[in-house]
């Protein structure tokens, strides 16, 4: 009797207890509260745990930092060599000290050394520190290049390379850097990518460095998680749109804890200093200008809970581990309609429910669109609250543009006079320099004329 061959069902993983992992591990995990792994973690564990090189697309909020560390720490014995074995990319300084403290705590049970490396401190500390030996570095390119130019970090017995969230990096304009630590490192080593996007420069830095890369897509980046609720407002102006966000926010008891995004350095200090008397002592705000102190404790009282609103550009903002956003406010619209979707996804976060606004003026409106396209569905249109008050007060940006007609009047000569005889003073005298001029008489035919030595001769 022949036997029925039935379709092999996928492996589904309700606890990490199923992982192969050492009871090290484990019992981290497991202090951290960890029950469930994501579908990231799942997928990227036996791929990168292989030692093939793997990409992975993935939005942020979906566990990315144990997808890749989980695999490797369990791959990664005690040693006492004082040179890394694994090497981590990451594009901000707040990313370095955030991936630091994760990998710290799930190597609590486990003797390894991590060091995050970044620009913008005394590069001599972290040479020193450096010389004390680790096993995992942290950083950011421009200084982990720096480093390892000058050889205070050594590559050799790197044999594992990490780049998370690439598609900033080279939005950041890292790609040189990239491709100097590509030539530092090892030729035998796992390259281990993950991105939120998929863009043209991310395929091209993978065809140029990765052998068969096996690749891991978690959800389109099109689709917004499931647990946010969405809607917009049309607005006409930056600041009607700073009259209206002042009125939402003054409603504590709702909106929590929330991140407004914006897209420059610039407006984000216009939105800090407008709404600033109204929320001073539950308002941050976070940009590559302000320093690296500033950032950090920014970010570390919104966590705490000890400020309600966060400003944020999108770069810096990339990544970052924010805890229990209620709400995710898009004081602009994004230009490019996946950075919404990355907006959006600080909240909504561990299956909880989160909100998120969209404020966007008859400019925008085409960018709003885009991001329906993109996401195939519409995003519900609120009706503007009869209490916000409508600005006539306008930014530079906003303001029309007066093009003058004829600006400069332009005497053109008549048709035929292109070309005309020098006056004839201009003829008589000639600049010899020194601020002189002399008079050249007028020489006789096939004669010399009289030089300025000889002037004086008749």
């Amino acid at each position: 009797m022949q036997k029925l061959s039935l379709p092999l069902q996928p492996i589904i993983m309700h606890s990490f207890q199923e992982f192969s992992i050492k009871n090290s591990l484990q019992n981290a995990i497991s202090d951290l509260g960890f029950e469930t792994p994501t579908p990231i973690q799942i997928k990227a564990y036996p791929k990168i745990l292989s030692g093939k090189n793997v990409v992975g697309i993935a939005q942020t909020g979906t566990g990315k930092t144990l997808a890749y560390m989980l695999p490797i720490l369990q791959d990664l014995n005690y040693s006492k060599s004082y040179k890394p074995r694994v090497i981590i990319i990451v594009p901000t300084r707040e990313l370095v000290v955030q991936v630091v403290e994760q990998i710290e705590s799930f190597t609590s049970y486990m003797t390894l050394r991590i060091l995050g490396i970044y620009g913008g401190v005394n590069i001599k500390t972290q040479q020193a520190a450096l010389t004390q030996g680790t096993d995992i570095v942290v950083g950011t390119p421009g200084r982990l290049y720096d480093l390892a130019a000058n050889r205070s970090l050594l590559l050799q017995d790197a044999r594992k390379l990490v780049i998370d969230e690439v598609d900033v990096m080279l939005d950041l304009g890292f790609r040189f850097q990239l491709n100097n630590i590509f030539e530092l490192l090892p030729e035998r080593r796992q390259n281990i990518m993950f991105s939120a996007t998929m863009t043209e420069e991310v395929h091209k830095l993978i065809l140029d460095n990765f052998i068969d890369p096996q690749n891991i897509t978690i959800s389109v980046s099109g689709t917004p998680l499931e647990t946010i609720s969405q809607s917009s407002y049309a607005v006409p102006n930056f600041y009607t749109k700073v009259n209206l966000l002042t009125e939402l926010l003054k409603e504590d008891h709702t909106y929590k804890k929330v991140v407004i995004f914006i897209d420059s350095k610039k407006k984000a200090d216009r939105l800090f200093e407008s709404i600033e008397s109204d929320f001073w002592n539950e308002l941050g705000i976070i940009h590559s200008n302000k320093s690296q102190n500033n950032r950090l404790s920014t970010i570390e009282r919104f966590n705490d809970g000890h400020t309600r609103i966060l400003i944020a550009t999108d770069v810096i903002a990339r990544g970052l581990d924010l805890d229990n956003i209620s709400h995710v406010i898009n004081f602009d619209t994004p230009k490019f309609a996946e950075n919404y979707i990355h907006r959006i996804g600080r909240t909504g976060r561990a299956q909880k429910n989160g909100k998120s606004i969209l404020l966007f003026t008859e400019d925008e409106k085409e960018w709003k669109e885009q991001i329906e396209d993109l996401m195939g569905q519409k995003i519900p249109l609120l009706k503007l609250p009869s209490t916000v008050r409508i600005s006539t007060q306008l930014t530079l940006d906003e303001q029309p543009r007066i093009i003058e007609k004829n600006p400069q009047k332009i005497n053109k000569l008549p048709k035929g006079d292109s070309f005309h005889e020098k006056k004839d003073k201009n003829k008589k005298h000639y600049n010899l320099g020194g601020g002189q001029k002399i008079k050249i008489k007028k020489a006789k035919k096939y004669k010399k004329p009289i030089t300025r030595g000889s002037k004086g001769k008749k």
